[in-house]
């Protein structure tokens, strides 16, 4: 039986196949743009993610995401790392540059790129709630960006300051760590929020973070990078202090935008992603 790919063939390689909001998301872009490309979403049992790698080498794929738990193990597949990916040690977009698949991680530079039409990072003080994969590749970028202080705020000690570790020894940023014990009072000063936690996301949409709402100030950025809902109470409260908010919409259109430029080296319109997006997720307002 013969399989008649389209010319160019990308993909993401997760645990569940079940259609998700990036699979929706991308494809409505190569179709806007008329690209001969297709997304497709590959359920890939750890195990076999090694044989998953050289399939999509020997079908000539311009490259694929990753999700957990397949971000570290897939760099032994790889040829090589960006930036980024190498400091972090994470990877969620493979692209082939001639005959090799990169390693890249757009998580982070997904959020940056959404931030940047806000602020740009540049000299400024950050506190970011939580340390897990998001947070690092977060913190990063921004650090990677020339934000000057980066404080992380989290739960668990050690992941806390095993990301702190990390940014204080590979980037110029200076970080710290603050465990979160009880409600948490935004320093003065504080330039930029964010919330890198897991919170707020459904179905827990009444989830809020345990801040005090009176230390957001106007002027401050604040981000969350939840995407469903994009509105969650977290930027209703910032946006209810006066603060500058960016959704999680915005990181997760992003990340499609940067993978798509890998892949095809095209520009594609964000807001045919956004308006995917919110026909799936709901009315961002």
């Amino acid at each position: 039986m013969a399989l008649n790919f389209r010319s160019m063939l990308t993909g993401s390689f997760s645990t569940g196949a079940s259609e998700n909001p990036t699979v929706a998301m991308v494809e409505a872009a190569f179709r806007h743009h008329e690209l001969d490309v297709r997304y497709i979403n590959c359920e890939v049992p750890p195990d076999l993610l090694g044989d998953a790698v050289r399939g999509a080498r020997a079908m000539g794929w311009a490259g694929f995401n990753c999700s957990l738990p397949h971000k570290v193990t897939v760099i032994e597949h790889l040829d090589g790392l960006g930036e980024s990916a190498g400091i972090m040690g994470a990877v969620n977009c493979a692209v082939r540059r001639g005959d090799q698949f990169i390693g890249e991680n757009t998580d982070g530079k997904g959020f940056l790129k959404s931030l940047m039409e806000k602020v740009d990072p540049a000299g400024k003080a950050v506190v970011m709630f939580g340390a897990g994969g998001a947070a690092r590749a977060i913190g990063v970028e921004l650090a990677l960006a020339g934000a000057s202080r980066i404080t992380v705020v989290n739960r668990g000690a050690a992941r806390g300051r095993t990301l702190v570790d990390l940014l204080n020894q590979k980037t110029a940023a200076e970080a710290r760590f603050v465990p979160w014990e009880g409600t948490y009072a935004i320093p003065e000063g504080t330039d930029i929020v964010v919330n890198a936690t897991s919170i707020g996301l459904y179905p827990d949409v009444e989830g809020r973070l345990d801040i005090d709402p009176e230390t957001l100030k106007p002027g401050m950025v604040v981000a969350d990078v939840i995407a469903n809902p994009p509105r969650t109470l977290l930027i209703r409260d910032a946006e209810a202090r006066g603060c500058t908010v960016v959704d999680g919409l915005g990181m997760l259109i992003n990340q499609g935008v940067i993978g798509i430029k890998y892949w095809t080296d095209v520009d594609v319109d964000p807001t045919v992603m956004r308006a995917t997006l919110t026909d799936i997720f709901g009315a961002s307002d």
